[in-house]
């Protein structure tokens, strides 16, 4: 069970490392390896976490520790490609869509059959 996270706006190393059950050392890694995890710095160069930080690498945890994947198949799943949001399209435009797909491959199993 991971702790609850405290209401601040950043958090310190050694903060996130307990929260997330992970050495600060691994954090240190990830952020080498995973470009979408940069927490910003200080004036001082200490790491300053955000939240949204903090949900990355409990996510990322997650896809390594539980789901097994490999540090390159994290990569691949943050990828900019598979993070983009399709447009939003009306429930209308969707079953329109759909049935065009359908009547698609209606005819082209029914020229399929006329072939055989």
């Amino acid at each position: 069970m991971q702790p609850s996270i405290p209401d601040k706006t950043y958090y310190k190393i050694g903060e996130v490392a307990k929260l997330a059950d992970l050495k600060s050392s691994v954090l240190r890694f990830w952020e080498t390896e995973f470009s979408f995890l940069r927490p910003e710095k200080s004036s001082s160069g200490q790491r300053l976490y955000s939240k949204h930080d903090i949900a990355l690498i409990q996510q990322i945890k997650q896809l390594l520790y539980q789901e097994k994947y490999t540090i390159e198949g994290v990569r691949k799943r943050f990828s900019p490609q598979r993070t983009r949001c399709p447009e939003p399209q009306s429930a209308g435009q969707e079953q329109q869509d759909f049935r065009s797909l359908l009547q698609s491959i209606r005819q082209e199993l029914i020229n399929l059959r006329a072939t055989l």
